[in-house]
């Protein structure tokens, strides 16, 4: 049965990693963005809407507490004056419980809003579903019009907040 078992796992491991190379997202730059209605870590709802005027940045992650959202997400965090200066709003996503968000919001001083997506409906709208059990890592750039003007597909946790302004920047977005 474990050999069995191990085979059938590589099979769909070999899968999902083709669907992810070959397919990419099936959003594509310049398609009006998904709407959503999500709760944020304190149990407020959220919807695309709500950011009518704002530029937005979506951005998925696999899961609270571990070290690479830790350094992605304190990165944003250590950038997010520019962010405000730019009129650019931030919204974190994951399959995570609103209280789960609530407490790494808490411990790592987080002032942007985070969203449970624990019934992963966000995650299908926006196609990062390729694991069943947590998003994959990807951003998404929203334009004041609820434009999609940018994916990233692969994410550097260790510049993400830098890459996004300077995505924007180069759009003339700011």
């Amino acid at each position: 049965f474990a050999l069995w078992f191990n085979k059938k796992m590589k099979i769909i491991l070999v899968f999902l990693m083709l669907k992810m190379s070959l397919f990419g997202s099936s959003l594509k730059v310049g398609e009006n963005a998904p709407n959503f209605i999500l709760n944020d870590q304190d149990g407020k709802q959220h919807q695309l809407s709500d950011y009518k005027g704002k530029k937005l940045v979506i951005y998925f992650f696999p899961k609270a507490f571990t070290p690479g959202w830790t350094k992605q997400a304190c990165g944003l965090r250590d950038n997010y004056s520019d962010f405000i200066l730019n009129n650019i709003s931030v919204l974190g996503v994951s399959y995570d419980s609103e209280s789960k968000l609530s407490e790494f919001k808490k411990q790592y001083n987080l002032e942007f809003d985070l969203l449970s997506d624990s019934k992963k409906t966000m995650g299908e709208l926006y196609d990062v579903n390729s694991f069943y059990f947590f998003p994959q890592r990807k951003t998404f750039l929203i334009d004041q019009n609820g434009v999609l003007v940018h994916i990233i597909d692969s994410v550097n946790i260790n510049s993400h907040a830098d890459d996004i302004l300077a995505i924007f920047k180069k759009l003339k977005g700011v």
